[in-house]
């Protein structure tokens, strides 16, 4: 038997409700939905899915992210177009499994007993004995053998002859059904955990997303799904020692709220990592509290070790900051950076800054995010390598680098935890803001202590950072001093005359002037200064190396260019040693002898006063101390479907072994008296013809030939494939001249 691939058809006047069923329910249909739903689901892989439509934006730019919103490629799987497929491929494939299973169950009982001799010397695989002895005699031995080789069978007397129909495998058409019913049984358990039943209380009980921030126990009713929602998939944000009764559903217009039948309370938030720094335990010990026996559960929830309670899973998503309190130092960018502040705040919130800070005006600090552990890799990739520049790499190196896992590199990985860090943005009263991210800590940086500043305009762009130098008590004081001292005329006159005088011996007074007038000029161009007086150039904001270049640029001939820029750089050096030196004096502080560690210390500095015009913020913010406080992000679920899906799994794996490799197999006896004896005519057929069934019926027929004690009297056809008989003849050779 074939399986229909063509469509039901009805016995009804309207051709059009024919024709429509017939399509619906033919096969074609049903390997059409399935290619379509293979497309989209290639689309929701690639894509990510439920990012922030911004994000989209900046990846795909404003036209074809609209479009591609309005086509619902940023949620695939809960979107309308998404689930009406699977609505009619359920509905397509139960009526193929209504149209061919019962034709496929009544040909697996079937005996197929109504053959007759003729039929079974046509098919393809047969033999032929002659047996001496009765005809009970000898199918009661080939009942035996039937049984032996694994075949149920029944026996049948007809005209005088007796047949014995025996079958193996029959349940090779209960794959088809399996395969198929299990197809509509993942379909039906995918509806019930999608959004279907959401989208259906929206419709049904006028439900709408909430748009706006705003505490949750004074959300409406008509913003909350109820208890009894049966399916659901949310968030829930918990900081370390708090708890929560509700789970955020977001939408792409806004966000639903999901009333949960118990209460979660967070204890503590748990992070084990390794000896490099990398975590390997996320961890949170809660507490669930029973909404209506008031009953307490403790429990562990760990990343792929959910905890269930009341058929809503728990999961560990991820965690953030639950409000942590920063202590820090606020060190002005303009002015006298020496003149430092206390300033704090808290996680989540934010914190005018001074109106006494120069530069403030009215700008808010709004903090962000804590990290106390930072893993960076701080290895440069550079191997040894000798006086030529040749690394020292073996045979055996040079094949490990290139053979192996993909994911291997070439540059070695040096990770290490850096130290905490803290994230907040400073707003001007226009609404505009900057991000900066601050490391509590110097870090190594090609061999010197930096403290790294790091800062960005757009969320999407990388930080930036400003490689503050530590000095040698491991502070950002001696850097500030520097900084300061730069924005002082007259402390930047004195250290030109100190460089000039150093530089120039006093006999040649002219070049010693000359010199010193160019040292104060390139100070008060690094400064971003006009004049000594100190007053800023009109439409120049910055100072540092730009406006060094830009002074080359214009006032020097192209071809003298890159000299002048060496002149003035060692200019600059040198300068800015006499000018830290007058700083650390006016501080009280003794000069410091000139060795590799200052003279470093003066490069950095220069760098870093240069990067500072474009800070953007009028205080640097460093962290001092700080007092953590976790928070867990769990993902709440409740999927009905999950159970039903699974025994579609099952289903489809026993279906999909049974049509594989389980063989449908037909064997039959016609025994019939003559006057030699009994005449036995075996015939065997099978679904699928394949070599194996070849050898399975040689073996077959052997096995037949031996147990009645005789030979066949002609070749098996599959061996003969339409050549001259085995049995050889007088006219043999002549026939085949």
């Amino acid at each position: 038997m074939s399986v229909t691939t063509s469509g039901l058809q009805l016995n009804t006047r309207q051709r059009a409700w024919r024709n429509a069923i017939e399509l619906l329910s033919s096969m074609r249909f049903a390997i059409a939905l399935l290619v379509v739903l293979s497309i989209a689901s290639i689309i929701g892989t690639v894509l990510t899915q439920d990012d922030p439509y911004p994000n989209y934006v900046n990846q795909f730019g404003p036209f074809w992210a609209d479009i591609f919103r309005s086509l619902g490629l940023y949620s695939v799987y809960s979107a309308w177009w998404f689930m009406l497929i699977l609505g009619f491929l359920v509905v397509s494939v139960s009526l193929c499994v209504i149209r061919n299973a019962p034709k496929m169950i009544a040909d697996m009982k079937s005996w197929k007993d109504k053959v007759r001799e003729g039929s079974l010397r046509a098919f393809h695989h047969k033999g032929e004995y002659m047996v001496q002895g009765s005809r009970a005699q000898t199918a009661q031995l080939l009942t035996k053998l039937t049984g032996r080789l694994g075949y149920k069978f029944v026996t049948r007397e007809s005209e005088g002859a007796t047949l014995i129909a025996a079958k193996r495998g029959a349940l090779t058409r209960i794959g088809y059904i399996f395969a198929h019913v299990a197809i509509v049984v993942i379909c039906i358990g995918g509806l019930l955990d999608s959004n279907l039943p959401i989208k259906l209380q929206m419709w049904l009980f006028d439900k709408t997303p909430i748009r706006s921030n705003t505490v949750i126990s004074q959300i409406a009713p008509e913003h909350r799904l109820s208890v009894s929602n049966p399916t659901f998939r949310g968030y829930a944000w918990v900081p370390e020692g708090q708890f929560v009764s509700t789970a955020i559903l977001n939408q792409p217009n806004g966000s639903l709220i999901q009333d949960l039948p118990f209460s979660i309370q967070l204890n503590k938030f748990i992070v084990d990592y390794y000896s490099t720094g990398m975590p390997k335990l996320f961890a949170s010990d809660i507490v669930v509290i029973d909404h209506k026996t008031g009953q307490r559960v403790p429990a562990r929830v760990e990343v792929n070790k959910p905890f269930e309670y009341d058929g809503v899973s728990i999961y560990q998503s991820s965690f953030q900051d639950g409000g942590s309190q920063m202590q820090m130092t606020a060190w002005p960018m303009t002015g006298d950076s020496t003149k430092s502040f206390a300033f704090g705040g808290t996680i989540g919130n934010s914190a005018p800054l001074p109106a006494s800070t120069p530069g403030a005006d009215g700008q808010t600090v709004e903090f962000t995010d804590f990290r106390a552990i930072n893993v960076e890799n701080i290895s440069n990739g550079s191997g040894s390598t000798d006086v030529r520049g040749v690394a020292h790499r073996s045979l055996k190196e040079v094949f490990d680098e290139r053979l192996g896992s993909g994911a291997k590199t070439s540059k070695p990985l040096d990770l290490h935890n850096v130290g905490p860090s803290v994230q907040y943005k400073v707003r001007d009263k226009d609404g505009q803001a900057r991000e900066y991210n601050n490391y509590m800590v110097p870090v190594d940086v090609g061999g010197a202590r930096m403290f790294l500043a790091g800062m960005r305009t757009n969320p999407d762009d990388p930080f930036r950072y400003l490689r503050i130098p530590a000095d040698s008590g491991g502070t950002v004081n001696e850097w500030m001093r520097v900084r300061a001292a730069f924005e002082d005329p007259a402390l930047r006159a004195q250290a030109a005359h100190r460089f000039a005088a150093r530089s120039v011996p006093e006999a040649n007074r002219e070049l010693q002037q000359h010199l010193e007038e160019s040292a104060v000029r390139v100070l008060t161009l690094f400064a971003g200064a006009d004049d000594v007086s100190g007053k800023a150039v009109p439409g120049q904001s910055v100072g540092g190396f730009q406006a060094i270049a830009a002074f080359i640029d214009k006032s020097v001939p192209k071809g003298e260019q890159e000299k002048a820029a060496g002149l003035l750089l060692r200019m600059l050096e040198g300068s800015t040693w006499d000018l830290w030196q007058l700083a650390r004096e006016q501080a009280g502080e003794p000069d410091v002898k000139p060795d590799t560690q200052t003279t470093r210390f003066v490069q950095d500095s220069i760098n870093a006063v240069s990067d500072s015009f474009l800070y953007g913020a009028p205080v640097y913010l460093q962290l001092d101390s700080f007092k953590q406080v976790q928070a867990s992000v769990f993902q709440l679920t409740r999927a009905p479907g999950k159970k039903v899906v699974y025994l579609g799994s099952l289903l489809l794996v026993l279906g999909i072994f049974s049509m594989f490799y389980v063989r449908e197999r037909r064997l039959w006896f016609w025994l019939k008296d003559s006057g030699s004896g009994v005449n036995v005519v075996m015939a065997m057929s099978t679904a699928r013809r394949t070599f194996d069934f070849e050898k399975e019926f040689a073996r077959t027929r052997d096995a037949v030939g031996q147990a009645l004690g005789v030979k066949p009297l002609t070749p098996d056809a599959s061996d003969a494939r339409g050549t001259a008989p085995a049995v050889p003849s007088e006219n043999a050779a002549d026939s085949t001249r």
